[in-house]
């Protein structure tokens, strides 16, 4: 027996390894450019090829402020939707070993014990008796003997269904920095423009209550007092409505981390905060491949296709095993006595000959490929529309903030040079009225800027897959 014991011993690897009916994988090709989109609005985009790109940059390092790098840490270790999506991977993890351990037997022990009373006219004897009977066995039951593949091909599309949710981990990773930066920007910009409304209606009351004492006096017109009055009850207005933003952005923030903020890690305003640091998308749109959200498409479409397969052994016999061996008597002291051992063995193989829901199963399976791989290609699709919509924002951002720090400028000196013709008479209030507003229109249309350039950084690094 010792001899043949090595080969017993392959011959059941040969049996676990069996075959596989699904079909080869072949990656569908990308939907997309193989290079990103060129014309005006990427011109200044040419420079920035010696930047890093983003898979090689961590995300510490491309935000570079201190405040915020703590505020992520945090929300990294504090954040339920993060904490869920971890889960979700252990959870998927434990599913698959789970079908994993189909392609082996299970072996149990089993000891059972029975006494009962046969009546006269059922029992051999004529009389009535007592019978019982122990027995203890050890064994398996029905183990498929996976011949066909089809335990392998679901052990396969679990396994795949595990790197998609892992994948879709790294996505919610992504996903939470990225959300956290904007809500930590939004909240910078809204304390800006909160200051910038403070200090316009500090001016507006002023010259309200200089214009008042003309009033008083006959210099002024009723009029140039109403104008002055409603200008200062819209910048008291705003001052309120950006106290409520503020309000607002901490308590969103807030939730994205997870806990409480310190106030000495909240941004002061968007002007102080440190830049982001620029990254570079590459010269090839072949790096999309590798975004989690693609990489997590592709894993379910391995997962359908791995599906088929077992779709395609269905329609082959299944073989199963049960045997066991053990020693049974009808006096439990006897349990372990020499002439007290028994044995089974039962295989049994199921042909199907006949069963419509075969074909129906196995058609569903080819359509949900075919569904996977739409999905797949849309997520590609929609990677490199983000990514190529954050490189036009990029590429023209600048000019866009420098004409407006431009007419900030320009709106400056000709509020200072109406105030100085309305206080010596030459025009009216009229004048001074439209300047501020412009001037205060403009203000927050930089800031507005300001915010939009920071956000559509933070929108290519989420783009581009973001950083470990």
């Amino acid at each position: 027996m010792k001899r043949y014991s090595p080969l017993i011993f392959w011959i059941i690897i040969l049996l676990l390894g069996g075959c596989t009916m699904a079909p080869k994988y072949e990656r569908p090709a990308a939907p997309v450019p193989n290079q990103w989109p060129t014309g005006a609005a990427y011109e200044e985009m040419k420079g920035a090829a010696a930047a890093p790109a983003m898979q090689e940059l961590p995300w510490q390092k491309f935000f570079t402020d201190e405040r915020l790098q703590k505020i992520i840490a945090t929300a990294l270790k504090n954040n339920r939707d993060l904490r869920l999506a971890v889960l979700n991977v252990e959870k998927s993890r434990a599913l698959y070993g789970i079908q994993r351990a189909e392609l082996f037997p299970t072996v149990n022990a089993v000891g059972t014990g029975s006494k009962g009373r046969v009546p006269a006219d059922l029992s051999y004897t004529g009389q009535d008796m007592t019978v019982q009977q122990y027995s203890v066995n050890f064994g398996m039951s029905a183990w498929e003997i996976d011949f066909f593949g089809r335990i392998r091909s679901l052990k396969d599309r679990a396994l795949e269904e595990y790197f998609a949710t892992d994948q879709a981990r790294r996505s919610a990773q992504i996903l939470l920095v990225s959300s956290v930066a904007n809500a930590y920007l939004n909240l910078a910009a809204d304390r800006e423009s909160l200051n910038l409304t403070t200090s316009t209606l500090d001016a507006q009351e002023h010259a309200y209550k200089l214009i008042r004492r003309r009033y008083d006096v006959g210099l002024a017109s009723e009029i140039d007092l109403r104008r002055a009055q409603s200008q200062a009850d819209t910048a008291r207005g705003d001052v309120a409505r950006y106290t409520q933003l503020v309000a607002l952005d901490e308590n969103a923030l807030q939730l994205l981390v997870g806990s409480p903020v310190p106030p000495a890690l909240l941004p002061p305003e968007l002007g102080k905060a440190r830049p982001l640091r620029d990254i570079s998308p590459g010269l090839s749109s072949e790096l999309l491949l590798g975004l989690p959200d693609v990489l997590a498409a592709e894993h379910r479409l391995r997962a359908a296709n791995a599906n088929i397969g077992a779709a395609r052994a269905a329609f082959f016999p299944r073989i199963s095993l049960t045997t066991t061996f053990g020693t049974a008597s009808a006096d439990l002291s006897g349990l372990f006595k020499d002439g007290s051992s028994t044995w089974n063995f039962a295989p049994q193989i199921i042909v199907p000959i006949f069963d419509a829901r075969l074909w129906s199963l196995y058609d569903a399976t080819r359509v949900e490929k075919d569904i996977t791989i739409a999905q797949y290609e849309r997520a590609i699709q929609a990677a490199f529309r983000e990514t190529a919509d954050a490189l036009a924002v990029k590429g023209t951002v600048n000019r866009q903030v420098a004409a407006q720090e431009s007419l900030v400028t320009a709106f400056a000196a000709t509020y200072r040079l109406s105030v100085v013709r309305y206080t010596k008479g030459i025009d009216g209030y009229l004048s001074v009225l439209d300047a501020q507003r412009s001037l205060y229109g403009a203000q927050k249309g930089l800031i507005s800027l300001y915010l939009f350039r920071l956000a559509n950084d933070v929108a290519l690094y989420k783009a581009l897959g973001g950083g470990a």
